[in-house]
C-alpha cells in the first residue's frame, strides 16, 4: 500500500499522508473504508507510530479522514469534507504551475491535451 523513499527530501509523514491522500483521490480506498491502525501501519513500514500518527492528524485535519474514538480512522467523502477552501488552494498552485509552463515555452494545446489525459484516465478508472 504505502512504500516510503527514505532518501526522497520529503518525511516520512509527508510521504504516508500523500500516498494516503492519492489512494483516496484515486478511489483505490473508498470513503467509509477504515484505515490500518497507527501500530499496524507503523509496523508494516517500520516507522515510528508518532510518524504514523502526525500523516493521520494532518490527513484528518485536511479532511480526507476522520476518526471515531475507539475505533479507529475511516476514508472521508473527500468530495464533501474538503470543500472550497481546498479547491481554491489547489487551483492557485495550478495557476502558479501553468504560469511557469508558459514561461519555459509550453504552449496551450500541451497543456490542453494533459488536462484532458487525465480527465479521461479518471473516467477510464470509473
Amino acid at each position: 500500500m504505502i512504500h516510503p523513499d527514505y532518501k526522497s527530501g520529503k518525511t516520512l509523514h509527508e510521504q504516508i499522508e500523500e500516498e494516503i491522500k492519492q489512494h483516496i483521490i484515486n478511489g483505490i480506498l473508498k470513503p467509509d473504508e477504515q484505515l490500518p491502525s497507527v501500530r499496524e501501519l507503523s509496523i508494516s513500514l517500520t516507522v515510528n507510530p508518532n510518524t504514523v500518527q502526525r500523516a493521520y492528524k494532518q490527513l484528518e485535519q485536511d479532511g480526507f479522514i476522520y476518526s471515531i474514538k475507539g475505533k479507529g480512522n475511516f476514508v472521508a467523502n473527500a468530495a464533501e469534507k474538503i470543500g472550497d477552501a481546498r479547491k481554491e488552494a489547489l487551483i492557485g498552485e495550478l495557476r502558479a504551475a501553468i504560469r511557469e509552463l508558459c514561461f519555459l515555452g509550453t504552449d496551450k494545446s500541451e497543456l490542453c491535451k494533459i488536462i484532458e489525459k487525465i480527465y479521461s484516465e479518471k473516467e477510464e478508472q470509473l
